[in-house]
């Protein structure tokens, strides 16, 4: 981001524009904590702002202020495509493709909105008029935190800025066990710690807050379905839609599921499976240790994408035919997959 994209930013904080907010589909901790973060940023200034979700998210991210005031586009798209069209800044968080907003794609493409694009994934498309693009960053909540500071706008961070921007990066980093937490990122805690973030209760909300049921998913999945390849240092979950339901499902019950293969000594590549609730195929997240890059393997094989040491995907087969095809496939990579391997752990 160059000084005159600063500068020309900087007429949008003068009280009269028309923001909307674009998190990715399926959204986390980091889409969810750095979109909000940015909404009370920009209203701040007494701007008209809005925050989209191309569909649901989970349950334990809506104690963060300003949740109530997410569209979901999956539930009430009129009023979605109503913000994006009377827009003149659009500002896209935690993707690098239009894609990753799934239906809403087309509508920020059409758009004459100003685009700005603050994200840490590998390859971003070229659809974004203004990038604050680095992969060395630890989530987008720390490029948001980034962005705030090189406005010259610090003293707006409040404690609800600053708990939005803690919450996302201490999710995307894994509580700052992986490697993609950096001194910078100690750094920028640091001060929004100073700003009021509540650590303690972060903490707490979002790892200590789970439904019964959910934990006897957890249980489940590590017991009946998680099964370990050592010939290929691989481990994988694989949940059917009629599986979930069992466990009364609901979105965000399988997160941190894809990391448990990860635990086991000799496994350095991951992945979950879950049926779509729809029935349109299958889910998958993928997860490494070492230099193996599931980004990689995702864009190859199953239509996805995302970071060195963690990516997602799709496919349209059925469960069956998605787990042979992943097995497979893991005979084309046995060398990279040898668990002495050294390098990074999984972020």
């Amino acid at each position: 981001m160059t000084s005159a994209d600063i500068n020309r930013l900087k007429e949008y904080l003068k009280g009269k524009s028309r923001i909307a907010i674009i998190m990715h589909k399926s959204p986390d901790g980091d889409a969810i904590g750095s979109s909000l973060a940015a909404y009370h940023f920009f209203k701040s200034f007494g701007n008209s702002v809005s925050v989209i979700s191309p569909d649901a998210y989970p349950d334990f991210l809506k104690w963060m202020a300003g949740s109530k005031e997410i569209t979901d586009y999956s539930r009430n798209s009129k009023a979605a495509l109503q913000s994006l069209r009377s827009a003149n800044l659009i500002v896209c968080l935690d993707f690098n493709s239009l894609k990753r907003i799934d239906k809403l794609g087309g509508a920020v493409a059409k758009s004459k909105a100003l685009k700005l694009l603050i994200d840490h994934h590998p390859q971003p498309e070229g659809f974004a008029d203004i990038m604050l693009h680095t992969t060395q960053a630890s989530s987008t909540a720390e490029l948001v935190f980034d962005f705030i500071s090189l406005l010259g706008e610090g003293k707006k961070i409040n404690r609800n800025i600053a708990n939005c921007l803690y919450a996302g990066i201490m999710t995307d980093t894994g509580s700052f066990r992986f490697s993609s937490t950096t001194v910078h990122t100690h750094r920028t805690v640091a001060e929004l710690m100073e700003k009021g973030a509540e650590t303690t209760r972060i903490h707490q909300l979002i790892e200590d807050n789970n439904r019964e049921i959910r934990m006897r998913l957890f249980g489940y999945a590590l017991f009946e379905k998680m099964k370990i390849l050592p010939e290929f240092g691989t481990g994988y979950i694989a949940l059917t839609q009629s599986e979930l339901k069992q466990f009364d499902y609901r979105e965000g019950d399988t997160e941190g599921f894809v990391n448990q293969p990860l635990s086991v000594n000799g496994v350095v590549f991951s992945a979950l499976f879950s049926g779509k609730a729809d029935g349109s195929g299958i889910k998958i997240s993928f997860r490494s240790k070492n230099n193996f890059d599931v980004n990689r393997f995702a864009r190859k094989h199953f239509n996805g994408g995302g970071h060195l040491n963690a990516a997602g995907g799709s496919s349209e087969q059925s469960m069956d035919e998605t787990i042979m095809k992943f097995i497979s496939l893991l005979k084309e990579y046995k060398n990279e997959l040898k668990p002495s391997a050294k390098g990074r752990k999984a972020g």
